[in-house]
């Protein structure tokens, strides 16, 4: 009898039905996930032909994830997930709640019981990781402010869902259901637990992690083998992920986070996160396909307003609880539209709630089919959803009045200290944006004793800069009052720290605008942006990997010149 060929098929169908469609979508202007999602609808069980495996599809989805977290982690630091905490932690954990609330609403309006309806709106609270990252990478803002606000948003998230996942099973069995070891257990001694061991796991990857993973990073790239480089990489992030799942009840995804940024100590991370990239790609296809295949067309038909009722709630209801609750905490309009866009879909965790809360038998069959169905619509739509971040942002400020006062409210970060100005800022260098860049320009500034302004939207940064006696404000310099409060009309420089070209036009404009006589540093990722802004701005354009390699070229040519004068 042949051995059986089930995983490879499987990888085989998805890989080369996710490529046609994923193709004829790009053609057609579609984003590319909608035809992986389409591909996952063919080979899955609710369709005739081929019927792949649905259970390995699943578990090569889980091994995406994973990747896909490991790499986050590998570009967010502690610090950086910290500097979020003030908005990420209260911000989740509000727009939980109100999303569940508006999905325990549509189910005591459908006539579920109070569990059902506790299940089906928490399954539609939690945001998908990979259609969220891959999002953000896609438009360059992963590492952005705006960006690590999503993010750390979607650690809260996570880290939420995993309490939840523990403590149902005994809540269900108080609510009439069943339960995974058959009694109920105490409530509160499990959730003490759950905590306790989240907590220890993170313990233990920030002080033990953060020495062992990096050295042994160092040891094996020290052999000078590729292939065991890879492999380190791959193990430590599956491994670690596993391990977290294994002994500390934590998620795959956010164990995979936490290994990514333990690994991130390490000078080899940007290699790291190189040598992963492929794998990482290929695998989040996989998770799409993986989400169609769990699809069944015949909800579309059967239910059609309730599955419109769920779609609202996902890419509306929830978004702009999100909406609202960053704009509360004095972030600027376009961070509060990246985030609700974000926060604009369900995916993995919501699935896995789902079909606990079915197997447990307090979420009915129904709903969890109008679960699965919300998400893959959702996905689908949330690329066109990012598209509308930028129109939304000029129409709302066009048109309401309301929005312009707010964002122009009375922050006290959002301008210097009265006399600064006066006293202290003449000549100076206006930077935009305190990311891993503009912290360097500071230091050097600060080296040579020549005073600057940052201009900066992360409240907590400016907070702490304004701590040490550097002035900043709070803000987007897209915005002319931001550039106006940091002084820009007295400056001798801007610099641009941040890889917008976009906004980096607008900056330009204003600035030159209110000091025509200024000198503009922009940079940029890509030599066509480059070319473009000197063409049409006339400014100082500084490419990241040109700039590295004149770098380096200096290098070599000051120790060529070296070696030479001591061979004379």
């Amino acid at each position: 009898m042949p051995h059986s060929v089930d995983l490879i098929t499987t990888i085989a169908a998805a890989l080369g039905l996710a490529l046609i469609f994923g193709f004829i979508a790009v053609r057609i202007r579609l984003p590319a996930l909608v035809g992986y999602l389409l591909a996952g609808i063919v080979i899955g069980p609710f369709t005739p032909g081929f019927v792949a495996d649905t259970a390995l599809a699943g578990q090569l989805a889980e091994i995406g994830v994973m990747l896909l977290m490991f790499g986050v982690g590998l570009h967010f630091s502690l610090e950086d997930l910290l500097s979020v905490k003030k908005i990420a932690l209260p911000g989740a954990v509000v727009q939980i709640a109100v999303a569940t609330a508006m999905g325990m609403g549509l189910a005591y309006w459908w006539g579920w019981n109070l569990m059902a309806g506790i299940v089906f709106g928490l399954s539609l609270s939690v945001a998908s990781t990979v259609v969220l990252l891959k999002a953000l990478e896609s438009r360059g803002v992963l590492a952005t402010p705006n960006g690590r606000i999503a993010v750390g948003w979607l650690v809260v998230e996570d880290l939420v869902m995993v309490l939840v996942l523990v403590l149902l099973p005994p809540l269900a069995g108080m609510f009439g259901g069943s339960t995974a070891t058959g009694h109920e257990g105490n409530l509160l001694v499990t959730l003490g637990l759950t905590i306790g061991q989240v907590a220890i796991f993170i313990g233990l990857m920030l002080v033990v992690g953060r020495r062992f993973f990096p050295w042994l990073l160092w040891q094996v790239a020290r052999t000078g083998s590729r292939e065991l480089f890879t492999l380190c990489v791959v193990a430590a992030a599956l491994g670690i992920a596993y391990g977290s799942a294994a002994l500390f009840g934590v998620s795959f995804a956010l164990g995979a986070f936490f290994a990514g940024m333990v690994l991130r100590e390490s000078a080899l991370s940007y290699r790291a996160a190189e040598e992963s990239l492929p794998l990482r790609d290929a695998f989040a296809v996989l998770f799409f396909v993986a989400v169609g295949m769990l699809f069944d067309p015949r909800v579309l038909m059967e239910k059609p307003l309730q599955v419109l009722a769920v779609v609202a709630i996902i890419v509306f209801g929830k978004s702009l609880a999100a909406f609202l609750l960053v704009l509360a905490f004095r972030y600027p309009l376009n961070t509060a539209l990246t985030v609700s866009a974000s926060l604009a879909q369900i995916g993995e965790f919501s699935f896995i709630l789902a079909g606990l809360g079915v197997t447990l038998g307090v979420l009915p069959v129904e709903g969890h089919s109008l679960i699965l169905a919300g998400a893959l619509i959702s996905i689908a739509l949330n690329p066109l959803v990012f598209q509308l971040v930028e129109p939304a942002q000029s129409w709302i400020l066009s048109r309401s009045r309301r929005a312009r006062e707010l964002e122009q409210r009375d922050d006290p970060l959002a301008e210097l200290p009265a006399g600064v100005a006066s006293h202290t800022l003449n000549g100076h260098v206006v930077v935009v944006g305190f990311g891993r860049v503009g912290q360097r320009i500071a230091e050097a500034l600060d080296a040579q004793g020549l005073p600057y302004v940052v201009a900066e939207q992360q409240r907590e940064a400016v907070g702490k800069l304004r701590e040490r006696g550097v002035h900043a404000v709070v803000g987007d310099a897209f915005e002319p009052a931001v550039l106006i409060q940091a002084h820009v009309a007295r400056a001798q420089m801007l610099v641009i720290a941040t890889p917008d070209a976009f906004k980096a036009r607008k900056m330009i404009e204003i600035a030159r605008t209110l000091n025509p006589r200024i000198h503009v540093i922009v940079r940029s990722h890509s030599e066509d942006e480059a070319a473009l802004l000197r063409r049409e701005q006339a400014v100082e354009v500084l490419v990241g990997e040109r700039e590295l390699a004149n770098s380096m070229v200096r290098h070599v040519s000051e120790h060529a010149d070296a070696h030479a004068a001591r061979q004379i």
